[in-house]
């Protein structure tokens, strides 16, 4: 039996957090991705790299919290540290001792980063989009001074649409009709998640509707998907909707 090769999560992690190298990393939660990329900020800092010139994109708000703490954490301990405790952390974030020279500028790097104006960038994506959209409306095509709406705000207004076309739907017979299949099958708070599902999937939907080339052939393609005709009646839509895809035999 061949002896397992054994990986050394430090080595690899510090290999993915050298700035000198475009690195991609996939890993499971938990497993120190986070911890990877305020190393891979760190290293870029004390490399000579400029605050205002490092960019961070996460996904939500709470990452980018994390991060910027992290960072800001780990530089404050860097200016106030005893010498060795100091070498020693720079040593597990860079796999080599630092020279005097590097120390030093480790202790001046949290004050610079203080002094940065905006301090460093580590935004969520549509924030940074926010951004790009204030600096530059003419080129993305919108009025200058354009806000984007808050979620409140966007709630609101979408409750308040959701409204007027339920109000609308007396002159609208199509659409009283629907409303009256649609509300006999369902309580009211299931009616309100529904319609919450629908606006939150309008994009797709309309997609949809345009590919199929409006309503009809819209309907005809969920048909097809269950595999069953026009003609069937909801009983068996259902079970055709709800079948269980054939188990495969184990070879």
């Amino acid at each position: 039996m061949s002896d397992a090769v054994v990986i050394d999560p430090n080595v690899a992690q510090r290999r993915a957090a050298d700035p000198s190298a475009s690195v991609w990393v996939s890993a499971s939660a938990g497993s120190g991705k986070t911890k990877v990329l305020t190393d891979r900020v760190l290293a870029l800092l004390l490399s000579g790299t400029a605050a205002h010139r490092i960019l961070c994109l996460t996904f939500t708000k709470a990452a980018a919290a994390e991060m910027a703490n992290r960072i800001s954490r780990e530089l404050a301990i860097w200016t106030v540290a005893e010498p060795q405790e100091l070498t020693d952390r720079l040593s597990r974030l860079l796999g080599t001792v630092p020279n005097p020279a590097l120390t030093r500028t480790a202790r001046r790097l949290f004050a610079e980063v203080l002094d940065t104006p905006g301090g460093l960038k580590i935004q969520t994506i549509h924030s940074f989009c926010e951004s790009l959209l204030a600096r530059f409306p003419v080129e993305s095509g919108i009025t200058p001074q354009t806000q984007v709406m808050d979620e409140r705000s966007a709630a609101e207004l979408m409750r308040t649409a959701r409204d007027a076309v339920l109000m609308s739907s007396k002159n609208h017979p199509i659409i009283a009709e629907s409303l009256e299949e649609i509300t006999s099958h369902l309580q009211e708070e299931q009616f309100t998640e529904l319609m919450a599902a629908l606006a939150r999937d309008r994009g797709r939907l309309a997609e949809l509707l345009q590919q199929s080339h409006g309503l009809a052939g819209a309907e005809d393609a969920v048909f097809r998907k269950i595999g069953v005709s026009r003609n069937a009646t909801a009983d068996e839509s259902i079970r055709a909707a709800s079948r269980q895809m054939p188990s495969k035999a184990a070879p």
